[in-house]
């Protein structure tokens, strides 16, 4: 066992035929089936039988357009994720779910009640990963011509937590008496209005659905630019993040808990989960062999494509087998900030060509690549779980199922045996495995305080 007792915790990252660009193309990829739900129903009942705390969906509002070539070579469908989450929750027992909502493109009312749903459909396994959209043709969807600033967005996004949280809060735990006797369905003094207005919404409440199990489906944000980890460091429990080096995640952990005590939290409040890519093998040749065939797989376009949407920046007019061009600093970028910078800061580190770069993030997208046997990529997360960089890892398998099954089958194992991670769920809730507490009712403390 670790020193302090403590446990992993694991995402499972569905992205559907697998989180490499090329991965629909693998030899053992079962890419026809990505629109079957008997498929993406054995990888959640996969991820379950591998204790993984949560099933993770990202999401976003369009196609990239920018090169039709690219749009062809790559796989550009996405279920809806509430839709896919429930229909998941109901073959599944234990495993949480996770599912990414935009605060740019929804309204508070509709994401409260649509995650206090399936938090109860689930039986308390709902988590929401918070995000800000930041493309333009993202924004065209949506009676715009171009995405708002970033600090907007991250204005937005903060009044829209705080509003879906009074909302889950608008009933009280035991508001609900379904008396039939007395016909008494519910207490009224129990159930409240939020008469919430900001800068950016007006909402009465209260919800028309009753307080969640947990309290609170699990808040979940992936932001890292100085905005994201302020927003985290109040009202994230979950972080995922894309670090390459154990210095930078270090850095990283260390800043983010270090802000939480100025919102009267503690670090234990808030679980950083880095992502990472792992490329298995029986051995480090095979292991090897595994990425250059994933490497081999990439159509240019599509890796061209994947780069200049991660950096926003069109890389289409120049040589694929030379550097970078001078990039604009990063407080010019409206995209993601910080995964411009990490991919920037890659390139000048390691002196890649635009292929050697595409090549590098096509499977991880800016999170940290691990390659070798399953006791080697044990080691990797031990080092950093050990040494202050994560709480436990968001897992992104290059293909799927093939990957899932051989993370399941052979890392959880080696994990186990070392005390790292868990061989049984203990808690009923999402909330209760991640070893969050359940949040206290703050829209009911406010309203005694003033009475």
């Amino acid at each position: 066992m670790t020193q302090n007792n403590r446990e992993m915790k694991l995402g499972a990252f569905f992205m559907i035929p697998g989180h490499h660009v090329a991965a629909w193309r693998h030899p053992k990829a079962e890419s026809h089936q990505i629109m079957s739900f008997d498929f993406i129903k054995r990888l959640a009942q996969t991820a379950e039988r591998g204790k993984f705390d949560m099933v993770f969906l990202a999401d976003n509002y369009a196609l990239r357009r920018n090169n039709q070539k690219a749009l062809g070579q790559t796989v550009n469908t996405l279920f809806e994720p509430f839709t896919l989450l429930s229909a998941l929750a109901a073959v599944t027992n234990h495993i949480g779910f996770v599912g990414t909502v935009s605060t740019t493109f929804n309204e508070p009312f509709n994401v409260a009640r649509r995650f206090a749903s399936l938090d109860h459909l689930s039986g308390g396994r709902a988590g929401w990963n918070v995000v800000t959209s930041s493309t333009d043709v993202e924004a065209q969807n949506f009676n715009l011509e171009q995405q708002l600033l970033h600090e907007k967005r991250y204005e937005r996004a903060e009044e829209f937590v705080d509003v879906v949280t009074k909302l889950w809060d608008s009933w009280e735990d035991d508001a609900l008496i379904i008396d039939k006797e007395a016909a008494q369905f519910a207490d009224p003094s129990k159930i409240h209005s939020i008469n919430h207005k900001g800068e950016w919404f007006s909402v009465a409440g209260p919800l028309n659905i009753s307080r969640p199990i947990q309290g609170h489906p699990v808040v979940i944000q992936a932001g890292s630019s100085e905005a994201g980890k302020e927003l985290a460091a109040r009202t994230a429990e979950v972080i995922f993040t894309a670090w390459q080096t154990l210095e930078e995640a270090q850095a990283f952990y260390t800043d983010v808990k270090g802000r939480m005590a100025k919102y009267g939290r503690s670090p234990e409040e808030l679980k950083i989960m880095p992502g990472i890519f792992p490329v298995i093998g029986r051995t480090e040749e095979e292991a090897e062999a595994n990425k250059l065939m994933l490497e081999d797989l990439i159509p240019e376009e599509a890796g061209l494509s994947l780069l200049s949407g991660m950096i926003s920046v069109d890389l289409s007019g120049y040589p694929v087998d030379g550097p970078l061009p001078d990039l604009p600093e990063v407080s010019q970028i409206n995209g993601g900030k910080s995964r411009f910078q990490l991919l920037k800061d890659l390139a000048d580190r390691e002196g890649l060509t635009i292929r050697q770069l595409y090549q590098r993030i096509a499977g991880a997208r800016g999170h940290r690549e691990i390659k070798g046997t399953p006791e080697q990529i044990a080691d990797q997360m031990q080092e950093w779980f050990e040494n202050g960089a994560a709480d436990g890892f968001n897992i992104m398998p290059p293909y799927l199922p093939g990957g899932l099954e051989d993370f399941v089958n052979q890392v959880i194992p080696v994990l186990q045996q070392r005390g790292l991670f868990r061989k049984e769920y203990t808690g009923k809730t999402l909330r209760e495995n991640l070893g969050l507490k359940r949040p206290v009712n703050k829209l009911i403390e406010s309203i005694k305080e003033t009475v």
